[in-house]
């Protein structure tokens, strides 16, 4: 059956009669104005998620800085006194204090900033959307070669 008559089945589509094209391009055009908006809406809540994650990090990150930071100005002096108090009688002694205490501070910051990095990188924005746009282009994908 290649000729295609009003009402009848042919080809296992169903011509139906009642439905006009801009009934049709109504539909359609609704369908993907519905498409959209759920996909805006789920970025909207991976949002949310996102910016409730940085809500926690942002201050433990500032939180660390500023603790880090006086601590550096506190005990930095008292532990660079007694490593220079290691090298008696060497004019290089609190030159090699400093540089103990600096190498002992610069990896208590690269600890701090591996932990803040973690918590950033836990709450990922939109690793779901994408997911869930990849399977949908695998849909149409689908639904296009099933109905060619």
């Amino acid at each position: 059956m290649s000729e295609v008559t009003s009402g009848h089945v042919v080809n296992e589509v169903r011509v139906d009669d009642d439905r006009s094209l801009g009934s049709i391009i109504a539909e359609i055009k609704d369908e993907f104005k519905e498409f959209v908006s759920t996909r805006v809406r789920v970025i909207k809540a991976e949002l949310h998620e996102t910016i409730g994650a940085a809500k926690t990090a942002v201050p433990l990150i500032l939180t660390a800085l500023v603790l880090g930071f006086i601590s550096i100005v506190l005990f930095s002096l008292a532990i660079v006194v007694l490593l220079a108090s290691a090298f008696p009688g060497s004019q290089y002694a609190w030159f090699y204090g400093f540089v103990i205490v600096g190498v002992l501070w610069i990896g208590g910051a690269g600890v701090s900033a591996f932990f803040a990095m973690n918590a950033l990188r836990a709450n990922r924005f939109p690793k779901r959307t994408v997911e869930v746009l990849k399977a949908d282009k695998i849909w149409i994908q689908t639904e296009a070669r099933s109905h060619s």
